[in-house]
């Protein structure tokens, strides 16, 4: 990957550096997901003399990303991971910090993925308000036109990735450390995760992930590593150039994207027909990218569309398949630590977040006859020793838990709530 600003290697210009506070600041947001994980804790073993290193070597130009970890995950989807080193991360939250804002007002509104308030329920509210606006609550004809992008992440052109980037820093970002901000940029992007990793797990994880979601198969100069911070709001700012295409040359009205995967609602099913070769040559000429050929979906709204894991349909929107079938899955892997031993606190923890994160999706819809069924028809009864529902059936508490009322600490009882028409709580 070649660039001309960075391409002297004893380039002597001056640079602003990066304050240590930004440093710190960035350091905080990192750490609070971060937390737990085995380079996090070493990193915080001596937090502070290593922040100071990282900030000399950023200020000093000397810093270089380091090794990162490829796993296989399988929920919701088999995906490929690279999780960068904690130093790594917390890099990744300072040049975050730093263009997030300018990012947020290039952004269109109905841009979803990675945005403060703009997750996937905000975009499932979004479309279904598209549907009902376009059909005039559901008394005329309109049509759904979803569209995926093959293989998105691994397919990402760093060239054109980093050359939009350094346009836009150099037009909208005013402060002094914008020399240092864009060469950070460019050593992220052009950094190769794959010839510095180690592959966690058996090779044999890699078994039936497509070649086009792999980046061990990605053209050359191409492809972000899932996982990363960068990587995530980076590849929406990719996708901005499309999104301004969609809304402001083509004038569609009603349209939404969630990382590479959008819809258009029209009420002319030929009209969104004539859009897909229009949309197919805009990403393959200017982004280098290309419409998944088996995920074109284009039908009436009375047919129901699947999108970030629901149906939407008139009047109603239902959970999709794909997801009930984990939860249930989660409830099995679940049975089956509580019926070999007594679950500990890394048990307890794991069993809360695994079960909330699911209930956590749900409660945003009409679903509580369904997470009624599932807990208490296939949920192992004997993890209610240990926990409690609450909320009707919106999340499960450990038993014992101090909890601060009133100024006052109490313990929570002993028993467990059951769900029953008759019980206020539920």
């Amino acid at each position: 990957m070649q660039l001309s600003l960075f391409s002297n290697a004893n380039n002597t210009k001056l640079k602003e550096g990066f304050s240590l506070e930004a440093v710190f600041k960035a350091y905080y947001s990192c750490r609070n997901n971060k937390r737990n994980t085995i380079n996090a804790l070493t990193f915080e073993l001596d937090y502070e003399n290593n922040l100071i290193q990282l900030w000399n070597e950023l200020n000093d130009g000397s810093y270089q990303p380091g090794k990162t970890i490829a796993f296989i995950v399988h929920k919701p989807v088999q995906r490929e991971i690279f999780a960068a080193d904690f130093r790594d991360r917390v890099v990744h939250h300072l040049i975050i910090n730093k263009l997030n804002p300018l990012f947020e007002k290039e952004f269109i509104q109905d841009s979803f993925a990675c945005r403060i308030g703009k997750g996937t329920h905000y975009g499932i509210s979004r479309a279904n308000k598209f549907i009902r606006k376009c059909s005039i609550n559901y008394t005329k004809d309109c049509y759904v036109l979803k569209l995926d992008i093959e293989g998105f992440f691994m397919h990402i052109n760093k060239e054109i990735l980093f050359s939009r980037l350094e346009k836009f820093i150099e037009t909208k970002y005013q402060q002094k450390d914008k020399e240092l901000v864009l060469e950070i940029c460019y050593k992220i992007i052009s950094n190769s995760p794959i010839e510095n990793c180690i592959i966690k797990g058996s090779s044999k994880n890699w078994n039936g992930l497509p070649t086009n979601k792999s980046l061990f198969n990605s053209p050359p100069n191409s492809g972000l590593p899932i996982g990363n911070l960068t990587s995530q709001i980076f590849a929406n700012f990719y996708m901005s150039a499309f999104d301004h295409f969609i809304k402001k040359e083509l004038g569609i009205r009603f349209y939404g994207r969630y990382v590479d995967d959008f819809i258009i609602v029209h009420s002319d099913k030929e009209y969104l027909k004539s859009l897909i070769p229009v949309i197919s040559n805009y990403l393959n000429n200017e982004l280098k990218l290309t419409l998944h050929p088996k995920k074109i979906y284009l039908q009436h709204y009375t047919k129901g569309v699947k999108f970030l894991g629901t149906v939407i349909k008139p009047n109603r929107i239902y959970i999709a398949n794909r997801t009930k079938g984990n939860f249930y899955i989660a409830i099995q892997q679940q049975n089956k630590i509580i019926e070999t031993r007594k679950p500990t606190k890394d048990d307890l923890n794991a069993f809360l977040s695994s079960m909330n994160s699911y209930l956590g999706i749900m409660i945003h819809y009409k679903t509580y006859h369904l997470r009624k069924r599932m807990i208490f028809k296939h949920l192992n009864g004997y993890w209610f020793n240990h926990v409690y529902l609450s909320g009707g059936i919106a999340k499960f508490v450990l038993k014992n838990k101090p909890v601060k009322k009133r100024k006052r600490w109490v313990t929570q009882p002993k028993f467990h709530i059951c769900a029953s028409p008759a019980n206020p709580y539920i």
